[in-house]
């Protein structure tokens, strides 16, 4: 293990650097060809930094370095929002980085995919029953097919970096999480969100340790044939500098990272608040991304209250699933659980996201449902299409999150750049 990190400062640029060119001078990498998976930009991460260190510790090393983005199902980025997010300068891939590649992620063409496996249907119903027994009984008893980006076998050895942070559906984010889901085809997708969205958001976010998520995701890495290192970080939170950099298996790596993560990324407090705002930053620009405002503030909203997601510059629900979102809507687990004959056709990663937006809640097919808290979108999409999609409404030109600030007592709570700390009530 390369690497350290402080609950109490942040490391310099200079022991940034000190742990990549360690870690990867280590690495038995001369005349390799290496394959840089890096998260889009709905992360918050120095990935410039980063991006510069790598290529100084490899550039006439390797015989090739290229980076791919790991989308999942977001949408691509275009050249110029890559060049932001790597921090290349115009001029700089003919000169600094000539010869590097930049890859989305294609996850929309079939052809993008090689199968390396199946995980069996005994295999996921043991990871499904260690979630509670009635967990596996909802799991459907059936093998998973494991496909990747087709990438990861032409290339010698495979670099990640990327942030780790608490996660709604895994419990911390990080590690073989950037290959499943995030470079990887459907069916480890919505097995593995459908698997998080049974034990729910509520339950499993920011849960240390091997989740059965977890399991289901390092068992598909497994397949993997090309060596893996991971350079898993830890960001301060408030800021995009690290506190924490991790330089080993993506196993081992996360396992560091998301111990510094659990101290770092979790903000507890004393009681539930009736009513919560969460303020969210332009990286996210469909509801499909911001829903983390509900995931990392829906443990200290009290029951009854109210969540909302205050985004004037989001108009959508998802520019990759909303025509799906739009004949399904936002329900709570136990609505699809007690109907499953009704959505189990849809993509089970669209009915996880839906529940967890949603939040906990219960549903009977007498007394209809009855989710724990109410969430309210106060976003660029109107009242009419809220209502469709069984949200509520708010005019965001009535809300000025100053004037919520500093209430508290009143049992409001306010989040700037909400999506990534996660919000506990003190046990």
């Amino acid at each position: 293990m390369y690497g350290y990190g402080y609950t109490d400062r942040t490391l310099t640029d200079d022991e940034v650097a000190a742990i990549v060119s360690e870690a990867l001078a280590a690495e038995a990498l001369d005349g390799r060809r290496v394959l840089l998976i890096v998260p889009d930009g709905t992360r918050t991460a120095p990935m410039p930094l980063m991006f510069r260190l790598i290529h100084a510790a490899l550039a006439g090393r390797v015989a090739q370095l290229d980076v791919l983005i790991a989308l999942g199902t977001h949408q691509p980025m275009s050249p110029e929002q890559i060049d932001r997010h790597l921090g290349v300068a115009p001029g700089e891939w003919e000169t600094t980085f000539r010869g590097v590649r930049a890859f989305n992620h294609r996850w929309e063409d079939p052809a993008t995919f090689v199968t390396l496996g199946t995980i069996t249907a005994d295999e996921v119903a043991e990871m499904a029953r260690s979630a509670g027994s009635a967990i596996g009984d909802w799991v459907p008893r059936r093998p998973v097919e494991v496909r990747i980006n087709r990438l990861v076998t032409e290339y010698d050895r495979l670099l990640i970096c990327g942030p780790v942070f608490p996660h709604e559906v895994v419990g911390f984010s990080g590690g073989n999480k950037y290959l499943f889901p995030g470079i990887s085809g459907p069916e480890v997708i919505n097995t593995s969100h459908w698997l998080g969205a049974l034990i729910t958001s509520y339950a499993i976010i920011g849960t240390p340790g091997i989740t059965p998520v977890r399991r289901l995701i390092d068992r598909a890495a497994s397949f993997v044939p090309t060596p893996k290192t991971c350079l898993a970080m830890v960001v301060a939170p408030g800021s995009a500098q690290l506190a924490g950099l991790f330089a080993d298996t993506p196993e081992a790596a996360w396992a560091a990272a998301s111990e510094l993560s659990a101290q770092l990324h979790v903000r507890y407090v004393d009681r539930p608040f009736q009513r919560v705002l969460a303020v969210m930053p332009q990286m996210y620009q469909d509801i499909w991304t911001a829903a983390k405002g509900m995931y990392k503030l829906e443990p200290v909203v009290a029951d009854g209250g109210e969540l909302v997601i205050y985004a004037p510059h989001i108009t959508e629900f998802s520019y990759t699933h909303g025509q799906l979102l739009a004949e399904i809507g936002y329900h709570t687990r136990d609505y699809f659980v007690k109907q499953w004959e009704r959505f189990e056709h849809y993509p089970w990663g669209v009915l996880a996201h839906s529940t967890h937006l949603r939040g906990a809640g219960e549903y009977d097919p007498e007394l209809g449902e009855r989710p724990r808290i109410q969430v309210t979108l106060a976003t660029g999409i109107d009242a009419e299409r809220c209502a469709q999609h069984n949200v509520g409404y708010l005019d965001p030109a009535t809300v000025d999150p100053a004037a919520w600030a500093g209430r508290e007592d009143e049992g409001i709570l306010v989040v700037p750049k909400a999506g990534e700390i996660l919000y506990r009530l003190r046990r």
